[in-house]
């Protein structure tokens, strides 16, 4: 435990990102103090939310800072503790990513069990991507048995997550947009009654294709088209979750779409913006839902990994186009 290295954030991105962005700093391992741990990473998550903390906005929350290590989920193992309740050799969880080594509050960790589900299942399905996908789905556009789901970005972490989640609280149909054939077919595996390539024509004519009744739940990851489209063809009432944007994330100019906007009278709609954070109290019946659902066998879930801390850029590049399966992880 002689030498650490992170990830720091060099310049801010004008646009989409770049390797220049970043640059691998060698530290010092830390040393805990009263009420601190130290936890040697072994799995970190990069995220599209984390596109909007490389700029220098007001935000929901405060942006990353030039020359210092960004963050995210992280889990790994205690390798020196001063804190009550979390001794050496622990698992936890907690928001320290992009570093080999991290000096954690034991107040911001949680402690984990290696033996209940694999390490990387508690950054993603059981993690926050999960809760993102339930509580999206299930509080925020409140869905009920019976209706049709339309999840734009459906091969991610998060959008795989509802699709499966929609299926299984009774949704009468699910579909997903994805950006390849493959991510299609595994749609399909996953269960989805219909899926199309959004690379294939206008995202309108393809979701009335796949949701000839229209559309009652709206998921929305990507933005721009995708949510023209589903406001567009979302029935009286509809409810769209929208989660996150990542269409516009890289833009240098305001989005032209949703150009219908005004739909949104006529037809009653709720477009409802939210944040996973907002959300604890679902945590525990989350657990309980999606953890029996895995032991059942009943939901699956898909990682990218990339290896080692130096190519966490890359992972995260990558994640930005769209190269990854289901959740997007590093193995520190």
């Amino acid at each position: 435990m002689s030498a650490n290295r992170e990830i720091h954030l060099a310049s801010r991105p004008q646009g989409w990102p770049t390797a220049d962005n970043f640059r691998l700093v060698e530290t010092e391992v830390p040393t805990p103090g009263p009420g601190q741990i130290v936890v040697r990473n072994q799995f970190m998550s990069v995220d599209p939310y984390m596109r909007g903390r490389m700029d220098d906005v007001k935000s929901y929350v405060p942006p990353f800072a030039l020359d210092a290590p960004l963050d995210g989920g992280a889990v790994g193992e205690v390798v020196a503790s001063d804190a009550d309740g979390i001794k050496v050799g622990d698992t936890v969880l907690h928001g320290l990513g992009w570093r080999e080594y991290a000096l954690v509050e034991a107040r911001a960790a949680r402690t984990v069990d290696p033996a209940v589900a694999p390490l990387t299942a508690y950054l993603g399905v059981l993690g926050m991507t999960g809760l993102t996908a339930y509580a999206g789905l299930l509080d925020v556009a409140a869905m009920k048995p019976g209706e049709t789901v339309f999840v734009s970005g459906a091969a991610g972490a998060v959008g795989s997550m509802v699709g499966q989640i929609a299926k299984l609280s009774g949704a009468a149909r699910v579909v997903g947009s994805a950006g390849s054939p493959a991510k299609v077919e595994r749609l399909r595996a996953l269960g989805f009654d219909a899926a199309f390539d959004y690379h294939d024509g206008p995202v309108k004519d393809l979701l009335g294709a796949a949701a000839p009744d229209g559309v009652d739940v709206y998921f929305d990851n990507v933005g721009g088209e995708h949510l023209e489209a589903a406001i567009g063809a979302m029935n009286l009432h509809g409810r769209a979750a929208i989660c996150g944007m990542i269409a516009q994330y890289n833009s240098t100019e305001p989005p032209a779409a949703p150009r219908n906007l005004a739909l949104v009278i006529g037809k009653r709609l709720t477009l409802r913006g939210f944040l996973v954070g907002d959300h604890g109290h679902l945590r525990d019946r989350f657990v309980a839902d999606v953890a029996g659902w895995l032991r059942d066998g009943r939901i699956s879930y898909d990682e990218t990994v990339v290896e080692g801390v130096e190519n966490a850029p890359q992972a995260f590049l990558g994640m930005l186009r769209g190269e990854n399966l289901g959740k997007m992880l590093v193995r520190v």
